[in-house]
């Protein structure tokens, strides 16, 4: 990675979708200036770098990207670049957070390390945890990507991707299950249970780390929201605030519900027993979903109902008032 942003960017094609508008951000002379003085004694020399009061060195993990992951990790970079020049109060916790990091997962292990760590768990000792899951899969590298862009695409209130992974309660409970997962998949279950109470603590996110999710997720709002254990979540879907993903209660074994792809789950709904929510269907808010619901097909009610196709429903009915883009 070149030690100064303005200098990869002059060097990314103007096709590259996740460069910048020049017109919309011009990083002064200054800003570049304080950043390259940075770079070249911290990230080219190798040096730890100092986040939390605690040093962790950004070369221990080597993690190789490709030139779609690289294009994002630019873009955040210059994003932050952009909110320190109109906030420069702000330099700081942007250089500490993003600017100080080699990628995009080594600024994603530190800002989860210091979120989830308390005066028992070391930030620096999760840092590594999560750094080592980000190492060796590339699927779980690939998922953060998806689910920065679903979220940046899907979610009006999202104003930028650094914002999304700075601020978004919601991606990071997200990425943490991934790394909780991967800990339990291996047989790691007491330091993948750890993490789970530490995301649920810190986030209101209570996500099971034996549940399977997919690629470009978004988890609008989030507070509230509880995934079970042998739940399986698809690609694209979007899950509001205050949903349950549960079982009944009489059952053992594989007890949870299966979305598919593409699926929308509003605000408030309980989706209980191990039922199947069909590609693309769209569950209203505050609905309770006992029985399957077929594909592209759109359930309201308690108990849920399935909603003819001339049938219209309001925003508010679908999403609970949310802000997210129904047009997925």
């Amino acid at each position: 990675m070149a030690a100064c942003i303005a200098n990869s960017r002059s060097e990314t094609s103007s096709a590259d979708p996740f460069t910048l508008d020049s017109s919309k951000c011009q990083i002064s002379t200054r800003c570049r200036t304080q950043l390259c003085r940075l770079n070249s004694s911290n990230l080219v020399s190798g040096k730890t770098s100092n986040w939390g009061g605690k040093k962790v060195s950004n070369s221990s993990k080597t993690i190789l990207h490709d030139e779609d992951e690289d294009g994002l990790w630019l873009k955040i970079q210059e994003e932050a670049l952009h909110d320190f020049e109109q906030e420069p109060i702000l330099f700081k916790y942007y250089y500490s957070s993003i600017l100080s990091h080699v990628s995009l997962e080594s600024a994603l292990a530190s800002h989860l390390a210091m979120k989830l760590s308390n005066a028992h768990i070391a930030s620096d000792a999760l840092m590594e945890v999560f750094l080592s899951v980000f190492h060796e899969d590339h699927e779980v590298r690939r998922a953060i990507s998806d689910d920065l862009k679903a979220v940046r695409e899907r979610d009006p209130a999202c104003i930028s991707y650094v914002h999304c992974l700075l601020n978004f309660k919601g991606f990071l409970a997200c990425q943490a299950h991934r790394v909780a997962h991967k800990l339990w998949s291996q047989g790691r279950a007491v330091i993948a249970l750890l993490i789970q109470s530490r995301i649920s603590e810190v986030f209101a996110v209570d996500i099971h780390p034996g549940a399977k999710i997919g690629r470009g997720i978004l988890l609008d709002h989030a507070t509230g929201i509880v995934i079970g254990e042998t739940s399986v979540i698809g690609d694209n879907v979007t899950i509001l605030h205050n949903v349950t993903l549960g079982g009944t209660g009489k059952v053992s074994g594989d007890r949870h519900p299966k979305i598919g792809d593409g699926v929308l789950i509003g605000a408030g709904t309980k989706v209980l027993g191990s039922i199947r929510i069909g590609e693309g269907a769209k569950i209203g808010a505050g609905s309770v979903v006992l029985e399957e619901v077929p594909p592209r097909t759109t359930a309201v009610g308690n108990p849920a109902r399935l909603v003819e196709g001339k049938e219209k429903l309001s925003y508010e009915t679908i999403a609970g008032g949310s802000s997210v883009d129904l047009q997925q």
